[in-house]
């Protein structure tokens, strides 16, 4: 029987640990159900930029400073283990050999159906598909609401996917109240359907790990004083080091995806107002504290309450200060409703890929 092909439409591009995990997490899930995978490396357009003095500076500019997420190449080393095809371009007229080649079609995860940076034009619904079928795998919109103006374009483009799953409750509210469908699942990251182990897998100690001992902070919005301070006394008081992954001048920030799975494994505390580290905070068994964005984008604070929410652990939450019983974690709960929501996951993909049951 010949191996069904399956393409993935994702946010490849971006510079960040979570969205570099998702896509590797997708693409390991689909070979483990015996499908050929590739992900489709798209932009918006084919236009090439033109040769005025000011983008020959900006390219000259970027060559003598690359951006700072590749120093070591820790980014481009994780990449290497993605199947990533050529570059596809939108409009998406003149790739129709990928018609051709791939059974199915997956858009997502993360947040592809963003209005302010999501997947663009025929990309982000795979309207382009005909006959075949047209899944969304744990896609998110970021937001807790789309502007009026663009109902119209996700209403036609969300019906006609055949298979529609959501990472958020809201994103499935969303969905229900443009298109009137029915069927939509709520499904937890990809990254959660990967096991610990098979996390430690692309998993790399950093090279410039010297202290077995540390707290990890990831602050994707600001760090107050008054936090730093508190997260500096714990430290001080626990015999151990800080680690800032976001701080230019720290050396941990040339780590890739690979550093960020084991200092997630390994840290002592993970103090973080980002979603995918806590999530691999609770695959790894690791304590940590969500700290609200102080830039109060309520859409992210959201997005984290709601996974605390699923998985019982809403005493993970930062009030204000770091006890001691924040330094313990019990998570046995928290798996037993991830066993839950995998095999939910696996069904929903076995459904929509057409995977028959051996047994």
């Amino acid at each position: 029987m010949e191996t069904k092909k399956v393409s993935v439409f994702s946010l490849y591009s971006n510079f960040n640990f979570g969205n570099k995990l998702q896509v590797y997490a997708i693409q390991y899930i689909c070979t483990n159900l015996g499908l050929y995978v590739k992900i489709i490396r798209n932009s918006n357009s084919k236009k090439k930029k033109p040769k005025n003095l000011i983008n020959i500076i900006k390219k000259i500019f970027r060559f003598v400073f690359p951006n700072p997420n590749y120093l070591n190449n820790n980014f481009k080393k994780f990449e290497k283990k993605l199947k990533v095809t050529r570059k596809y371009y939108c409009p998406f007229q003149k790739n129709i050999n990928l018609l051709k080649k791939y059974n199915y079609f997956i858009v997502g995860s993360d947040q592809v159906w963003n209005p302010n940076f999501g997947l663009v034009g025929n990309f982000k619904y795979l309207d382009f598909v005909i006959n075949k079928t047209k899944i969304a795998f744990a896609a998110s919109f970021g937001v807790e609401n789309v502007p009026n103006e663009t109902h119209a374009e996700y209403t036609k483009g969300l019906k006609k996917l055949n298979y529609i799953s959501v990472r958020e409750e809201r994103g499935k509210e969303i969905v229900e109240e443009l298109t009137g469908r029915k069927d939509i699942e709520v499904l937890v990251d990809p990254t959660m359907l990967l096991t610990a182990e098979e996390w430690d897998k692309v998993s790399k100690r950093p090279r410039m790990l010297k202290s077995n001992k540390y707290i990890l902070t990831y602050f994707l919005g600001a760090l107050s004083d008054e936090r730093k301070k508190i997260i500096n006394k714990v430290a001080k008081e626990n015999n151990c080091d800080v680690i800032n992954l976001l701080d230019k001048n720290d050396p941990f920030f040339e780590c890739g995806p690979s550093e960020f799975l084991f200092l997630e494994k390994n840290a002592f505390l993970i103090c973080t107002d980002s979603f995918h580290s806590s999530v691999f905070a609770i695959l790894y068994n690791t304590p940590f504290l969500v700290y609200d964005r102080e830039d109060n984008n309520v859409s992210m604070n959201s997005r984290i309450d709601t996974l605390l929410s699923k998985f019982k652990l809403e005493e993970r939450k930062y009030k204000g200060k770091i006890t001691k019983n924040d330094l313990k974690c019990n998570y046995i709960e928290a798996f037993k409703i991830l066993e839950q929501e995998r095999k939910k996951a696996f069904e929903f993909l076995e459904k929509a890929l057409d995977i028959k049951d051996s047994d």
